[in-house]
């Protein structure tokens, strides 16, 4: 697994971490992968081999697979990047599952980020998708 597949299965995992993945989480992934540096020369049919490279081992593998395989691969940056954009999809919708939640808490103690610090991250993506205006 290469830095943009692995970067993408953290992303997919998060989005599939509830046990579906809908039209509009897929939108979102992709909105996501889009304008990073990783995928932006990547043509329509690159960004499809890709993600049914990854919806492959993902069903082989379920999400703790995926995520097994992928971490290893990105730099502490990248795994940096990669928890924040997770967090975001997970939140994106406002409602997070049980299951979405117990991902996070997983995937903020297995990147090689200082723990304090993955939760730090996580907790800022949360705030940042709050929407406490309304209260």
């Amino acid at each position: 697994m290469n830095n943009q597949d692995a970067f993408a299965a953290i992303a997919l995992a998060a989005v599939a971490s509830d046990g579906t993945l809908g039209r509009e989480e897929a939108h979102a992934l992709r909105r996501q992968l889009e304008h990073r540096s990783l995928y932006k020369t990547c043509s329509e049919a690159a960004m499809g081999d890709l993600f049914d490279r990854l919806l492959r081992l993902l069903r082989e593998n379920g999400v703790p697979g995926l995520i097994e395989q992928a971490l290893p691969t990105l730099s502490l940056l990248q795994q940096e990047s990669a928890l924040a954009v997770a967090a975001h999809l997970v939140h994106a919708d406002r409602k997070v599952t049980e299951e979405e939640a117990q991902f996070l808490t997983d995937l903020a103690e297995k990147v090689d980020v200082p723990n304090d610090q993955a939760v730090m991250i996580v907790r800022s993506i949360e705030a940042l998708n709050r929407d406490s205006l309304g209260e």
